[in-house]
């Protein structure tokens, strides 16, 4: 009895020195400045269709200190390559060397699935995102809505809790959304280091939120 009374305190002790890690490292991200010294490794989500062509639209806009850029999609995405492929041959230097890669990783959660098999698959993909985030240990993770940026945000966090590296977590709401939350951004909206909306309405909603105007 007693051996299970201490093993309780011990798992519930863990847990609090947990949730406070997770308070720490949440609350320190608005005081993080990736890049004050040099490049800003980025990892970029890329969804299917829309969501892609937004989070394209974002990188135009990013410095060239953005690098190195790695961009994860889902490996059932076949449009999403091409178009990646075509904005870095766009923006690349002729004398210079590539300066991304493109990752794959299990899809979340497709289109129609059910709840219940989208929390399996979910694991499944935080089971791929978690080796990839620890061995780029990105300063900043860049997403935009698709299911698939959850596990990495998630695995993002877990290396700052560890004491590994703060990553910033950057969520973009998408121009579609006027007066709610995508799922995803429920989700990352309480753990995100900024989240930015691109309607006033979502603004006054959720004070968390920056709001300048149209970004994509």
């Amino acid at each position: 009895m007693a051996f299970l009374v201490g093993a309780v305190l011990v798992v519930l002790l863990t847990c609090l020195l947990f949730l406070i890690r997770l308070y720490i490292v949440v609350k320190s991200g608005s005081n993080y400045k990736p890049g004050t010294k040099g490049s800003v490794a980025v990892l970029i989500v890329a969804g299917s269709g829309g969501h892609t062509s937004e989070i394209l639209r974002v990188m135009e806009c990013l410095s060239a200190a953005y690098t190195p850029r790695h961009y994860v999609i889902a490996d059932t995405d076949r449009m999403s390559e091409e178009k990646i492929c075509t904005l870095e041959s766009f923006n690349q230097h002729s004398d210079s060397d590539p300066q991304f890669t493109i990752c794959r990783i299990p899809r979340s959660r497709e289109v129609q699935q059910s709840w219940s098999s989208s929390v399996i698959s979910t694991l499944n993909a935080l089971r791929y995102s978690l080796p990839l985030v620890f061995r780029l240990r990105p300063d900043m993770v860049l997403c935009n809505g698709p299911g698939t940026c959850v596990p990495l945000c998630v695995a993002g966090l877990l290396l700052g809790i560890l004491g590994m590296k703060k990553v910033l977590i950057v969520y973009v709401e998408s121009i579609c959304r006027v007066q709610t939350l995508s799922l995803t951004g429920k989700i990352l909206y309480p753990i995100s280091d900024y989240f930015f909306v691109q309607w006033a309405s979502l603004r006054d909603k959720y004070p968390k939120s920056i709001f300048l105007g149209r970004i994509v």
